[in-house]
């Protein structure tokens, strides 16, 4: 059986059509145009879905990668910054739509998955997939297998109270470690220290190879929330492996500098967690979602 894969992301629509061996068959872009509200996008997630179908004459199992996840008890998506959805019963929608079972997950898991079924920690049991972008979360994985946790919460990282009375998190809490180490939180940061409106990878690359005092402010206090956060994670899960994965993993003093400051933090006298840069770059979704049936 083929395997379909849908990334749902906030700018465009990602699908894919994988043989049994996992090799790319079909691979379609379309523009998500949320601003045209749920109805259109769910009704171009099913066109999208028909499209591919129709580009094999095999049955295909499917898949789909959404931000947010599924509420356990009412059946709806929450959490997407694809604020349409939120409240919405996508899941049974598109099954409705398309008369078949689909599975979905988060775009975390599907990351995670995909990375430890396909990507930099094949190989290892147990894996810890982190997304640091505009937010932060993450996805665990046991032999191939999503760990979604009781409240389908297992992962969120982003959530832990890094600064007790911090900064305000949108989530209602304080001190969140998603305040700190996103992308957004960063260049946030760096703003307050005087420095110019630049983005992450422009900061770095400016600044990394001739360091002043602002640059060394801020990148110390990123690297010591970096370490405390991701260390707090392993003393509980301890995987075999971490990837990262979002723009801020790009930064290369992440896999040198951050690990040692990962390690340094760990509740044991051996500390030697990989700390992976991730292989699948943003296809990581739409792979995740493809294998969700299968694995």
């Amino acid at each position: 059986m083929n395997k379909i894969g849908i990334d749902l992301g906030g700018t465009k629509i990602e699908g894919i059509l994988l043989d049994q061996q996992n090799q790319v068959l079909e691979r379609i872009r379309v523009p998500t145009q949320q601003e045209n509200g749920y109805e259109a996008i769910l009704s171009r997630i099913v066109t999208l879905i028909k499209d591919i179908q129709s580009r094999s004459d095999q049955a295909a199992s499917i898949g789909i990668c959404t931000p947010g996840a599924i509420e356990p008890t009412e059946g709806v998506l929450k959490n997407s910054n694809t604020v349409c959805l939120n409240g919405k019963p996508l899941k049974n929608d598109l099954e409705s739509a398309l008369d078949c079972s689909i599975e979905m997950e988060n775009d975390a898991n599907c990351f995670a998955l995909a990375e430890a079924a396909l990507g930099a920690a094949k190989g290892y049991s147990t894996v810890f997939g982190v997304i640091m972008g505009s937010g932060v979360g993450g996805g665990i994985v046991f032999s191939q297998r999503i760990h979604r946790g009781r409240l389908f919460i297992a992962g969120e990282w982003g959530h832990i109270t890094l600064h007790p009375n911090g900064l305000n998190c949108y989530c209602g809490r304080q001190g969140c470690v998603e305040k700190y180490i996103s992308g957004t939180a960063l260049e946030m940061r760096w703003n307050e220290l005087g420095g110019e409106n630049l983005a992450l990878d422009q900061i770095v690359s400016k600044f990394d190879p001739l360091p002043d005092d602002r640059y060394r402010k801020w990148k110390t206090e990123f690297l010591d929330n970096f370490g405390r956060a991701l260390a707090t994670v392993i003393n509980i899960v301890d995987p075999d492996a971490i990837v990262l994965g979002g723009g801020v993993s790009n930064i290369p003093f992440l896999y040198n500098e951050g690990s040692k400051i990962v390690q340094n933090n760990i509740f044991s006298d051996f500390s030697d967690t990989p700390i992976l840069p991730n292989q699948l770059g943003d296809s990581a979704g739409v792979f995740g979602a493809a294998l969700l049936q299968e694995l």
